[in-house]
This record gives C-alpha cells, structure tokens and sequence, in this order.
C-alpha cells in the first residue's frame, strides 16, 4: 500500500499518517495473518524492541493484552478492553536490544545476548516491518532468517535471532576477526566468507575447527552445514594461508574439484564402538576405572582393542572415573547439570558402560533413530573415562539440536525440560517392543484396585519395556469423581517423575474490596489466603467469614477495569487461576432478597479541567469504582433511581464538623466506630440489605441536596440519554447509568473511598521480600496428592453424563521406582511476570520413607537414598545451573559447576537452589541382602551339589567326634578337606 504525501512531517520525522490507529492496528494483524498461513524456510522477520512495540500497542488500542507474544500469535485467549487514549509512538527505537559492535572491524547488528522474545523483543514478518517503518521510520533493521528445523519426530520453524558466531584467528599475525552466520549455513559459504573478508584467493586457504584453540578437524565438507560440524556460539576457527610451493602440495581437491589447499587429514574420529568402548580420535579406545556396588567390576568384558590409551584419556592410573566436568558451550549450564544427573545415576552407568547395541531400536517411529541412545552412551563413556578431564559435548548437543529443535540455540532452558526429554527419549531408542500392538484400555468398573493397576501395567509394559521402564518408571492411581452424576472413574498411569508445588504455589493470597449494596457502609480491602487451584466458590466464602456475612446476605464477585465493570464472577466453579494478581476485584454486600430484581450499575464521570477538540465523551472521564445495588419493581424510574443512588453515596458524605477523612483510621472495622458523630439522614434507619425505600428523610436530603446528572446508557457506553424524575426505565436484568460529578458534589462527598483500589496480589521489585521458612519435602508431596477440579480446558468426558465435566481429580502414588526423581515447581507464571520461587525444601538424604503415601503393595522397599540433586540459582534471566553428584564407590559428594569439579560435604548440599532430587531405592535389610549375595554367588562358583554338600557334612561330623585317624587322611588331601569342610560350616550357619 502506498501512501500519500500529505505534504508535512510531524516532529519525530515520520510521515503524517493517514490513518487512524484502529485501522493501522488491522493493516497489521491482516498482514500477520497472511504470514502465518504462508511459512516457509528462508521467510524474513524483523525484531523490534518490545519497548517501542508495546508503545505501539497502546496507540492502537492494544494496552491490555495477556502477552506480547500471544498477540503476535492471533491469540483469541487474550482479553479484550478498551484502552486508554495513548500518544502516538515516535520512531522505530531499538537501541535497547541492539549489541553495540565495533569489535575487529565486523559491521554486523547483533542483538544482546541474554533477551526474551515477548519480554525484550517482538518479532515481525517482513510486510509488517515495511509497513511500520513506512508510519514511523527509525530503527536500525535488524532483519533474521525463518529457518526449518529438522528433528526426528517433527519439524519446527524457527527465527534466527542469533546467528552463530565464530571467531577467526589469522595464523599468520594472530589477529581476530568476528564472522556470523547463520547455523544452517554451509562451509562453502563460511570458506568464500573468510576468503573475501582476508582478501585471500581461494585454493590458497584452509580453515580449522580450531574449539578451545586446538587444531581438531579441517573444514572441508562443503555441503555440510555449521551445524552439523559441532560449530559452537564464540567458538575459535583457525585460518591458514599457503605461503610456498611445498605447502602447496599438500592442498587437495573437494568432490566438486574446488581446490580447497587442505593439509593432511587427521584420522577422523569414528563413531561409538558400543562392544569395545568409545573409540578416540587415532582410534584407540580407552578403559575404564569403574567400580560399583561393592566392588563389582562392571567394566568386564569390554575389550581394550589395543590396549594403548592417547592423550584423549589423562586419567592416570588409580584415578577414579566419573569426575569429569562438562564444558559450557554458551549458556549449556542446564544440560550439563541434567546429565551431570543421569550419568551418575547408577543402573544407567551400569547399563551404558556394558553392550547394549542389541536393545537400541532403530525401528520406533516414536525414536531418534537409536541416535540418541549412542550419543548419550558415549557422552557416559567418555565421562567415566576421562580422569578429571573435561569433556566438551559438542556432538551430543547437535543431536539435541537435531532431535529437539527448542533445545537448539544457547539461550537457556530449563533442565527439568531437558531431563523429560532425555528419559523419554532414550527409552524410545532403547525400547524393547519392535512392534506394538493396539491395546483398548478398559474402565475399572467396580474391579478391585489391585486387579485393575495390575492390568494397565502389563499393557504398559506390553508397549513400552526398556531400561528407562525398570529403572524409572512408577505408576499413579488417578480417581476422577463427575460433579453432576458422581461417576467415578479409576485409572492407573505410568509416570517418570514426580512434579511437586511448593506450599507458597498450593496456597494464594487474595485482596478484595468489599462494597456495601445497600450504602450501609463504607468500602474496605479484605485480604484472605485461599487454595490456589480452588473456585470462585472458595473466595465467596472467605470473604464472607473475613466480613462476618450475615445469614440473609450474599456476595456478588466482579473484576473493575479502567472504571468499568468488566466481568461479574457468576459462576462458583470458575477457577481462581482465571483471577490474575494485577486485576482489581470487588465483592458487593448485598441482601438475598434482590435477587432477581433488576441490578443497577452506577459508573461515575468527572468534567476535566482542561479539554482538547480530540478528547474524546465531551470532555468527561471516567473515575472510581462502580457502584452495584437492586432495585425494586416500583423503583424502575427516574426518582426511584435517584433514591438509590443517594443512598449508595450517603456513607461519603463529609462531616463538616470535623473535615477530617474517616477512612484514615479504617482498617477492616466498622465505619461508625471511625467518626465522630453519626449520619442523621442515614445510620439511624438504614437496614442492610433492604432495597424498598422508607427513608423520607433520605428522600427529602436528596431532594435537597443532590444535583448529580444521571444518563442512562448502554451495555457499551457508547449511548447517553438523561434521566428525569419521570423517566420510565425498561425492565430488565441490568441497568447501566452514568453518574457526572460537579465541584459541588465533590464538595459534599469524599470520592477518594472509590479510588485506588488494591490490586488482588501485589507483584514486583516494590514488595519487600522476606525470609520464608523451611518447606518439608512431604508438605510439597501431600499438597500434589490433594484433590483439586480439573481447569475449564481441561474437561473430562463423563461417559455416563455423556458430556464434558469439571471433575475433581485425587492421584496417589501406587507403585515406585528404583530411581524416584522429584521436580521441585519453582517456576510460577503470571500474565507479565515470570517468578522464581527461593523457599527452601528440608528434604532427607537418607532415610526418605515413603510407605505410608504408596496404596499398593508390591512388596518393595519404599525408602530412598539421595544421590544426585540438579541445583538452579539466580532468577529467571540471568540463572545458573549446578549438580550435586555423589559416587557411589566412594560413598562422597561433589559440585559439578560446568567443567569445574571439587569435593563437596554432604552437610552442604542441601540447599535452596535445589531443583531436581534424584533417590535410589534402599533395599530391605541391605546387611541381610548383601550376605544373601555372597553365598549364592559363592554355591554358583563352586557349583556345589546337594550331594557333595551332604557328603562334606558328613565328614565334618567325622571330623568333629575324632574321627580323622579312622579316614587315614594326611598331608595336603587333609588340609584340603579341612578347609572345604570349615567354609561350609560358616556357610551353613554350623
């Protein structure tokens, strides 16, 4: 679209904007819309500073959405409100997220690292741009490239805010130069790069994967993109110029006959030898120093294939494996402490280190190909391998990359998000069942417990058995009750970790102002602590014990936005999660016998001082909060409803005597206590939640001294119409009028009582925090396994109802893994404001019981051991990740901090950073467990018979009672017999 020259600018330097902002706000959405539906690799979007946007936003009428990044999205979630008139926004301004580059001569635009799409910045189609850039100018463009994705399971499109950056080192003068590009580029195009940049004729360079300043591997694979070379954010290549005929000759040939002057080749480092160990780069593989469980050795039968170890391994001998760091690769810190996790976790590091190429399962359709399983086992391998040596996982993490495109990238994740992913995956690679077979779940029908847990496992396991399966997986008991029919549905599910609340997430603290219906009061903030996953129902009640409700009055909920009613809470099942902190909610007192009648809404109005031509209703706006009451049949009048609401504002009403302001010494008390002498017109007769009018003296103040104008208007307030003392007012359910304040009646009353109303839970840097004391890890536990209704999106179909209902759902805990890994929820998300929750968790490290909250009985121990803990400080912007680990052989903890390992005391692991808590199971009896061990394996060696057992029994008994002369036994035979005889004693218990 082409827009004409008005023939002025304005004063920001964009031009004159012929339209007004509702149509802008629809040119845009129209072109958001066609982007959408036309997605393809290779798109180009803009970023724009979500400073600048919002800004824009409010000027077309956007102030109040529920998030930036939903209402790019098209969201139809989002509330929609009429806003505040808003200034037009001056030019495009993004040099709050632009990085400021002039590093070596690069004069690329770079976004500052660490920013959040929907928080920092916005992203645009590139018509959106055009368009906006055309209204407003300014800048600078910062134009990125729609990617493609390409995992295993899906596909996903992806802007590419951050292109990878790589720095190049001249090996001639060692100078640096900074080159970005994309991720998907190919080498041909990093090589032509770095050749125009050095101004070096092709044929006569060669580049290296140069990662921690070590030569690895040459960059020869044109085609091969960036990505799939392990190229890393802020990684080093190494650049190398031909400088005489001998150098020449060692430059070759790529398969496009391109002369790429390329030096020898390193032996190339091959893929995971699962039967041999993991095989290096000059193809050595290398041994293991592993002990576990009492000494068992489980890296037997793995075959060292020459028996030499490279400079890969520094592990010197006698050094302990498993203390190897992990290097962060640019905001890595949450896999690493995810693996950090699971590579101690003891039956994987049994299963990995062992030959599980039979059981990787490249068939699943739900899999990774068996790829993710080898990249995982290698990555355990190398870890238990490596001494103290830090491992850099760039091959692992461009698996990630590939099989879980929302991992890629390096800005940080959350590494229980990581953790889901892995477990899953893995036990696809690694499941047993090549083809699974259709299984129709059956309802439990009155069936005991036991029959039907019973049952869902073995269909479970008849589709899912792996190694992942055995070791972590439980199994819940979910109970959903129909509020209406009361069926009762019991299921079980399988789980793999457990996610608890925290009490401060299982409990909010609610404010809400309540209002007299009948002017019988002044309003008053009630703050009032409620089960989060409760009702509008819960919050009635509460209220209604704060403010000692009487047994003939009822509680009418409703949100206040920009001075409107925006929404009455009717229903008690809404859930409060629909009530967000930063709303404004109110309760009206009003008295049971109105309802039905017809409902008044008064909204008040105040003439503006100063107004402008483009103000918009008259110079009139709206202020305070609305005031609700009933009216009578014989009230649905002009004067009838001047009556009440002059009985709605008599609490305000100032005492001149005393023109001191009553609510200044009001806290959740009666008004009356507060002043100095009563109401004449008003205290003496008024009866709470009477809406008939007996008062004459009321009648006769308002008459007196009343002279508000009232207008009576539509449900949009767009219409206005005066209401007269003989007005008739049509019947009906609801009744919206306009009450306008003059300096006279502002004089009268105190309107300050209908200002600045508390929002429900106050958020931010404002609120002082303070110390929040120890959270048991059982609380948390008890909190999940407490009944809750289901959300309104989350509605189960009732099939005896045979429609969709707001059950209620209980889940216990039926069966329990081996390794029980528990997820802290220290994340809480509001419509802005995304929280970290600090409180600490008091969690056991040994000894943690959990019998009595298990239902079934499988017979196994359910008390658990700490082995692992995945750590998160800082906030949610600039946080860190961290493990705990402990090695089993060496009974003692570390800190696993990046590639940064040191002993740490077990007094000290307890923390509350605490994220993710990893337990083992602890056998019954383990003393009793281990003797039962030694013996079998003993009699398995031994291969002892009952009869020769009987028979060395029988010669003991000989022995005993002085019988050796009669055997003639002598020399080494005796000996021999002897000490046969004398183990099977200990043995036998004799």
């Amino acid at each position: 679209m082409t827009i004409p020259d008005s023939g002025f600018m304005m004063e920001n330097g964009a031009s004159c904007l012929p339209h007004p902002p509702e149509e802008e706000n629809r040119i845009v959405k129209d072109l958001m819309n066609i982007s959408e539906n036309n997605l393809k690799e290779g798109n180009i979007y803009y970023v724009i500073s979500n400073r600048w946007f919002t800004s824009w936003q409010r000027y077309v009428g956007q102030g109040n959405v529920e998030s930036t990044e939903k209402q790019l999205s098209g969201s139809r979630h989002s509330k929609v409100v009429p806003s505040k008139m808003a200034d037009r926004p001056g030019p495009i301004d993004n040099s709050d997220i632009v990085l400021d580059i002039n590093d070596h001569g690069s004069n690329d635009l770079e976004v500052r690292k660490s920013l959040h799409e929907g928080v920092d910045y916005v992203l645009v189609p590139q018509e959106v741009w055009e368009k906006l850039f055309d209204w407003y100018k300014g800048g600078p463009a910062l134009p990125r490239k729609l990617i493609l994705q390409e995992g295993v399971k899906h596909q996903q499109f992806n802007v590419e805010v951050y292109r990878l950056c790589l720095n190049l080192i001249d090996s001639r003068d060692n100078s640096q130069s900074v080159v970005r590009l994309s991720k998907k580029a190919s080498i041909r195009e990093l090589y032509d790069r770095v050749c125009a940049l050095k101004g070096i004729a092709q044929g006569k360079a060669c580049i290296w994967d140069y990662f921690n300043e070590q030569k690895h591997a040459p960059l020869n694979i044109l085609n091969q993109t960036l990505e799939e070379s392990h190229l890393q954010m802020d990684q080093h290549i190494l650049l190398e110029v031909q400088v005489d005929e001998h150098y020449s000759s060692q430059f070759g040939m790529d398969s496009t006959g391109n002369e790429l002057a390329l030096v020898p080749l390193e032996p190339s480092r091959s893929s995971l030898t699962i039967a041999g160990g993991p095989t290096t780069s000059n193809g050595h593989s290398t041994g293991y120093g592993f002990n576990l469980n009492q000494g068992s050795a489980l890296s037997t039968g793995f075959s060292d294939i020459d028996g030499r170890y490279d400079s890969y391994n520094s592990g010197r001998k006698g050094e302990h494996g498993g203390l190897a760091g992990l290097q962060n690769l640019g905001n890595t810190c949450f896999m690493n402490s995810a693996i950090q996790c699971l590579v101690h976790t003891p039956p994987l590091v049994e299963y990995f280190l062992q030959d599980y190429s039979e059981e990787i399962n490249k068939e699943n359709p739900l899999g990774m190909n068996g790829e993710l399983a080898i990249a995982f086992g290698e990555l355990l391998r190398k870890l238990w391998s490596s001494g103290r040596t830090t491992i850099a996982p760039r091959a692992f993490k461009g698996k990630l990359a590939r099989f879980a495109p929302q991992f890629s990238g390096y800005n940080q994740h959350d590494s229980q998000e990581l953790l889901a992913f892995l477990l899953d995956g893995l036990h696809e690679d690694l499941n047993r069942v090549k083809q699974k077979p259709y299984i129709e779940t059956k309802d439990s029908d009155g069936r005991p417990d036991e029959e039907v847990a019973d049952e869902c496992w073995k269909y479970h396991k008849a589709r899912n058995d792996s190694v992942i399966v055995d070791v972590c997986q439980g199994q819940y008991k979910s109970t959903l009750v129909c509020p209406v029919c009361g069926k009762i549905s019991i299921t079980f599910d399988p789980f793999m970790y457990l996610s608890l609340p925290l009490p401060s997430t299982v409990t909010r603290i609610m404010t809400v102002t309540m209002f007299y219906g009948d002017g019988s009061g002044l309003p008053m903030p009630y703050t009032v602590t409620l089960f989060k996953h409760g009702c509008c129902k819960d919050l009635t009640q509460a209220l209604a014990t704060a403010c000692c409700l009487k047994g003939d009055e009822s509680l009418l909920l409703a949100e206040v936005y920009e001075h409107r009613i925006h929404r009455y809470f009717e229903n008690p099942l809404e859930l409060l999660a629909s009530i967000k902190d930063d709303e404004h909610i109110v309760a009206y007192r009003i008295s049971k016998r109105g309802t039905g009648r017809t409902k008044l809404e008064i909204i008040h109005r105040l003439q503006e001082k100063c107004t402008s031509d483009n103000l918009k209703g008259g110079g009139r706006k709206l202020f305070g909060t609305p005031l609700v009451t009933y009216l009578g049949e014989d009230a649905l009048n002009g004067a009838g409803i001047s009556i009440a609401v002059s009985r709605m504002l008599s609490p305000l009403r100032r005492r001149y005597s005393s023109l001191t302001k009553a609510h200044s010494s009001v806290e959740n008390g009666c008004v009356s206590e507060a002043m100095d002498e009563p109401l004449d017109s008003y205290n003496a007769q008024s009866v709470p939640g009477d809406q008939s009018i007996n008062n004459t003296e009321v009648e006769e103040t308002s008459s007196r001294d009343l002279s508000f104008q009232l207008f009576l208007t539509n449900g949009s307030g767009l219409s206005c119409k005066p209401i007269e003392k003989d007005s008739f007012i049509k019947s009906s359910q609801l009744v919206k009028v306009f009450l306008d304040w003059s300096d006279k009646e502002r004089e009268l009353y105190d309107s300050s009582y209908l200002k600045d109303l508390p929002e429900v839970h106050k958020t931010g840097f404002t609120v002082k925090k303070t110390r929040q004391e120890a959270v048991s890890l059982f609380s948390c536990l008890e909190a999940f396994l407490t009944e809750e209704p289901l959300g309104p999106d989350d509605m189960w179909y009732c099939p005896r109802c045979k429609e969709h209902r707001q059950a209620t759902k209980k889940l216990d805990l039926w069966m329990l893994p081996d390794i029980l890994v528990v997820h802290l929820k220290r994340f809480s998300y509001s419509r802005y404001l995304k929280n970290k929750l600090d409180a600490f968790v008091n969690f056991p490290i040994r000894n943690l019981d959990l019998s009595k909250y298990v239902k079934g009985k499988d017979g196994q121990s359910h008390v658990y051991e700490l082995y692992a803990i995945s750590n998160h400080y800082g906030g949610l912007g600039g946080g860190h990740y961290t493990a705990y680990g402990k090695l089993i052989n060496e009974n003692r903890w570390y800190h696993f901090d990046d590639s940064h390992v040191s002993p740490v005391s077990e007094t000290d692991i307890r923390t509350s950073a605490a994220y993710l808590l990893f337990y083992q199971r602890v056998k019954s009896d383990p003393r009793h467990q281990v003797h039962r061990m030694k013996e079998s394996a003993y009699w398995k060696n031994m291969e002892l018979s009952a009869l020769r057992y009987m028979s060395l029994r029988l010669a003991w008994t000989r022995l005993k009672v002085g019988a050796v002369a009669e055997h003639r036994l002598v020399g080494a035979g005796m000996v021999t017999l002897i000490n046969t005889v004398y183990i099977v004693k200990i043995l036998a218990g004799y």
